[in-house]
C-alpha cells in the first residue's frame, strides 16, 4: 500500500509503543485533512484510535504550523474547563515523520465543516451550537494561564503591534504578486495599534469547524482542535477573527462552501455582541481588530496558494485561494476607516 504524504506508519507504530501505547493489531492510518493547515491523520488499530498532526510537507508559512505550541497548550488545558482531546505523545524533533508531530486521542464526535454538514442541523441546533461556541471561547479567555503553567507561552504586552509586524513579514514570505492595498492596510494598522489591550490564551483560529461536537448534541463541544497558532495575547483578536471568518469570500480560502460562512449563523456583529454579553467585557478599538483579522486572513489565503505553487498538496482550490486576498484587504481598509 502506498504511504500517505508526510506519514510513516511503521515508524509511528514504534513511536506509539515507545510512549506506552500497546497496539491491538496492525496500525492503520487515514488522512483526515491534508488541507489548509497542518496535515491531520487518523491512526487506529483494532480497538483504539488517535489523531496525528504534523506540518505540511512543503511551502510552510513561517511560524504558522508550530506543533510545539499546539502540544504545550493542549497539555496545559487538560485540567481546565476548556474541552480538549487527551494528549498522548509528542515527537518534538521530527524523528518519526520528518517533522514535529503530535498524537492525541481520537474523539468520535461530529465536525461541522461544510454547508452539507450544516444541513443536518435544525435552526434550534444552530442556535445552540452558536451559544456553545461563544461560551467555550469565553471560558478559554478566562483561563488563568499562569496557574495552568503557560506563563511563558507568549508575551501579551505589545501583542497586537507585533501581530501587525508578524503578518506583514508573512506577506513578504508568501506573496505571489504585489497588492498595493496590503501596504495601505499595514500602514493604517501600524498607526492605529491600541495603547492597551487584554491578555489571555488565544486560540488563533477559532470557528465551528475547529471544534468537535458531541454526537447527537451540537450544543456541546467535546474538544477544541487546531491549536498551532495559539499563544498568549489579546482575546479580541480571537473574537474578531471568528467574526471575519463569516465573510462569504472565506469559502475561497477553505476551498469549499463552508458551514461557518452560511447565513444560518448569526452575523459578525451579532457574534461580537454575544461574546461581549457572555464575558461582560467591551469591544474597545473594535474596528482595529476587524481590520487586523482581515489582514491576517488575506495573508493566509496568499500563503495557501504559495504552498500549492511550491508543490504542497493543500487540497482542492488551493491554487486559487489567493483570489480572496484582495477582498480581505479591502474589507480591512473599510473597517479601519470606519466604513461598512
Amino acid at each position: 500500500m502506498t504511504e500517505l504524504p508526510g506519514m510513516n506508519t511503521p515508524a509511528l507504530a514504534v513511536f506509539l509503543g515507545e510512549n506506552g501505547v500497546a497496539l491491538d493489531g496492525e496500525l492503520r492510518v487515514e488522512l483526515i485533512s491534508g488541507g489548509r493547515s497542518n496535515l491531520t491523520y487518523k491512526a487506529f488499530d483494532d480497538t483504539n484510535a488517535w489523531v496525528v498532526r504534523r506540518p505540511p510537507t512543503s511551502g510552510l508559512t513561517p511560524s504558522a504550523h508550530d506543533m510545539a505550541r499546539e502540544w504545550a497548550v493542549t497539555s496545559a488545558l487538560q485540567s481546565t474547563d476548556v474541552p480538549v482531546a487527551r494528549t498522548v505523545a509528542f515527537d518534538r524533533d521530527g524523528d518519526v515523520l520528518g517533522a514535529p508531530a503530535t498524537v492525541v486521542e481520537f474523539d468520535p464526535g461530529t465536525v461541522i465543516r461544510t454547508r452539507e454538514d450544516l444541513d443536518a442541523l435544525s435552526d434550534d441546533d444552530v442556535a445552540a451550537n452558536t451559544s456553545e461556541l461563544i461560551r467555550v471561547l469565553a471560558r478559554l479567555h478566562h483561563v488563568d494561564y499562569d496557574a495552568a503553567g503557560l506563563g511563558s507561552f507568549g508575551k501579551p504586552a505589545g501583542f497586537v503591534g507585533r501581530q501587525v509586524k508578524t503578518w506583514a513579514r508573512q506577506w513578504e514570505a508568501v506573496k505571489t504578486r504585489d497588492l498595493p492595498d496590503v501596504e495601505k492596510l499595514r500602514d493604517k494598522l501600524e498607526a492605529a495599534v491600541p495603547s492597551s489591550s487584554g491578555a489571555s490564551i488565544v486560540h488563533g483560529d477559532y470557528r465551528v469547524d475547529n471544534v468537535i461536537l458531541r454526537r447527537e448534541n451540537p450544543g456541546s463541544v467535546a474538544a477544541v482542535v487546531d491549536w498551532e497558532m495559539s499563544t498568549l495575547g489579546d482575546p479580541l483578536t480571537d473574537v474578531a477573527l471568528m467574526c471575519v471568518y463569516r465573510q462569504p469570500v472565506f469559502d475561497a480560502v477553505l476551498g469549499t462552501a463552508a458551514a461557518w460562512t452560511s447565513d444560518r449563523y448569526p452575523s459578525a456583529d451579532e457574534l461580537a455582541e454575544m461574546y461581549s454579553r457572555e464575558t461582560g467585557s467591551g469591544l474597545s478599538d473594535w474596528n482595529f481588530y476587524l481590520a487586523l483579522a482581515n489582514f491576517k486572513l488575506g495573508v493566509i489565503g496568499e500563503g495557501i496558494t504559495h504552498r500549492a505553487l511550491s508543490g504542497s498538496d493543500s487540497g482542492p482550490g488551493a491554487a486559487s485561494a489567493a483570489e480572496a486576498t484582495q477582498e480581505f484587504m479591502a474589507s480591512g481598509l473599510r473597517a479601519i476607516e470606519g466604513k461598512k
